[in-house]
């Protein structure tokens, strides 16, 4: 190490080495290496004293010498607790916003009061979950509710599916959070049978027949599949392309299974890509598709920001939206109002669907029986860019 080559530099200079670790408590030691000999001296108690000291975090015993109560008083008020008055209860609450107290998170586990905290963790990529529109406005939701009890969201990005388990079981044996979201539900999804043996309370984002016991909030994807199909088929749409999200996922398969049921019924060939949500993947999907000979006449994308993209490349390739290629979105967002033209989208309340993801994961953190909760269904929006099939629209 390079101390210790120092130090011997030192020793056979005969010169002197300072010790570079002392230690650092009132009255310690510092050392020198003098040659052959070790030569200590005290810190002096003004040079101790000068030393910055780190402010000292206010505590339940100085709210209740304030408030003029006991300490188990506070105990009690600040944590919802019968046991004071509700006169008393305001009183302390009061002093503890004035002297900015806080609760220790850790010392709220070991009594088993909870930690006011709840966890979602995300398996997608960091630059795709920056730029996606619908998880801003989900957590949007989710926080809205938080804020009114006093919670807080512990947010992580996983790289890949093995990491989210390993994150549920850390959280779980820290005691780091009351309850978790589980969003981006997979098919034999092992999040659900993991998070019912913990009994860490979670809600399921998701269709309930997935989740298990778990309760779960869902958008009825199905019925606006059908209603997107029933819509480009009266424009005489006659081949369609669905480009969708990961193929594992469940409400992937649930639109998919309904792009092709409504398809049949209503004289629809199909055609569906699966990508990763990016703005990458929805750019070369589109190229593929619109470069195809017998390329579809309607397009619908899985998400905005892919739409976007299309409505792009459509104009690179010499097309024109909606005259002769029509783009339809899911999720609306302020990106589908920026495009020209604005995008036709599959609209819901997002944020108003977190929201109810919130309230459902408080209910069960509180121990109340909780089941499945369906959010407002997706319903058409139609701006501007679907219009008549154009079979004969010229390609590059």
């Amino acid at each position: 190490m390079p101390f210790l080559r120092e130090r011997l530099r030192c020793h056979l200079r005969g010169t002197r080495y300072p010790c570079r670790y002392p230690a650092l408590g009132r009255g310690s030691r510092t050392v020198w290496f003098e040659g052959k000999h070790v030569v200590t001296a005290q810190y002096s108690e003004e040079a101790v004293s000068r030393r910055p000291r780190a402010p000292r975090r206010p505590t339940i015993a100085d709210i209740a010498e304030r408030a003029g109560v006991s300490a188990g008083a506070v105990s009690y008020a600040l944590n919802g607790r019968p046991g004071v008055s509700e006169e008393t209860r305001a009183r302390v609450i009061e002093v503890a916003r004035q002297v900015g107290w806080t609760p220790n998170n850790a010392a709220r586990a070991l009594t088993g009061v909870g930690v006011a905290t709840v966890g979602m963790v995300v398996t997608r990529a960091a630059s795709v979950l920056g730029v996606e529109p619908f998880f801003m406005s989900f957590i949007a939701g989710i926080e809205e509710v938080l804020a009114e009890k006093d919670f807080a969201l512990l947010l992580q990005v996983a790289p890949f599916a093995d990491k989210e388990l390993d994150t549920y079981q850390r959280w779980w044996s820290g005691r780091r959070v009351d309850g978790v979201f589980v969003v981006d539900l997979r098919v034999n999804d092992p999040r659900v049978a993991r998070l019912t043996e913990l009994g860490l309370p979670a809600v399921v984002v998701g269709d309930p027949k997935y989740a298990g016991s778990l309760p779960s909030v869902w958008s009825d994807d199905a019925s606006a599949v059908w209603e997107a199909a029933r819509h480009l088929a009266a424009l005489g749409h006659r081949r369609i392309a669905h480009v969708s999200g990961p193929e594992h996922l469940v409400h992937t398969g649930v639109r998919s299974a309904a792009f092709r049921d409504s398809g049949r019924e209503l004289g629809i060939e199909v055609v569906q890509l699966y990508t990763d949500y990016s703005l990458e993947a929805g750019t070369a999907a589109a190229a593929t598709l619109l470069a195809d000979p017998a390329a579809p006449t309607a397009l619908v994308f899985d998400n905005d920001l892919m739409a976007v993209a299309a409505v792009h490349v459509a104009r690179e390739m010499g097309l024109r939206v909606p005259e002769d290629v029509s783009i339809l979105a899911w999720d609306d967002s302020p990106l589908c109002r920026l495009t020209s033209p604005p995008l036709s989208a599959m609209s819901r309340d997002v944020a108003a669907y977190g929201a109810s993801a919130a309230r459902l994961l408080l209910a069960a953190i509180a121990g109340e029986r909780a089941g499945s909760m369906r959010s407002s269904v997706p319903h058409l929006i139609d701006r501007g860019s679907l219009a008549p099939a154009n079979p004969g629209a010229p390609l590059t």
